[in-house]
């Protein structure tokens, strides 16, 4: 097998990865915060950040470093569409979480309302967002091997 097509495979797997991370978060993490008293919503969270890093933030480094990679190792006859495509969700998911999320995340943490917290709402109201961006990344990669197949 030719390395830059295994290499294609590794990011596609971590694609894939990421896709069922963010679904995680869509569809019972932040729901499941709703039904939290304000008691024990930022022990739950606090606990949910200290984990991030290990199952969230290291595979989101490691996809955008294989997205960047991509760009110039990637298998012949790659179509410029996946090439600048699935960089492309990435770097818009990562801006706007830097821009929204992130920073209502962090007023969150801090705010007593816990699940009843305006910053709780909005990312309620608009984390699909980002979710629609990361599954885009996934389609876009696995659109890549299928051409190339």
């Amino acid at each position: 097998m030719d390395h830059s097509f295994a290499f294609l495979i590794l990011n596609l797997a971590l694609a894939f990865y990421l896709v069922g991370a963010i679904w995680a978060h869509e569809v019972d993490i932040f729901r499941n915060w709703r039904v939290l008293d304000p008691a024990d919503f930022h022990r739950v969270q606090s606990v949910h950040w200290r984990k991030l890093p290990y199952w969230v933030f290291m595979p989101l480094g490691l996809a955008l470093a294989g997205s960047i990679a991509l760009v110039w190792y990637h298998p012949a006859g790659s179509p410029g569409w996946a090439v600048w495509g699935n960089l492309i969700c990435q770097v818009l998911s990562l801006v706007l979480t830097a821009l929204f999320w992130g920073r209502w995340q962090a007023r969150l943490s801090k705010d007593p309302a816990g699940a009843e917290s305006i910053y709780f709402a909005k990312i309620l109201r608009t984390h699909w967002l980002r979710t629609l961006l990361i599954n885009a990344y996934g389609l876009i990669m696995l659109a890549w091997v299928i051409h190339l197949v």
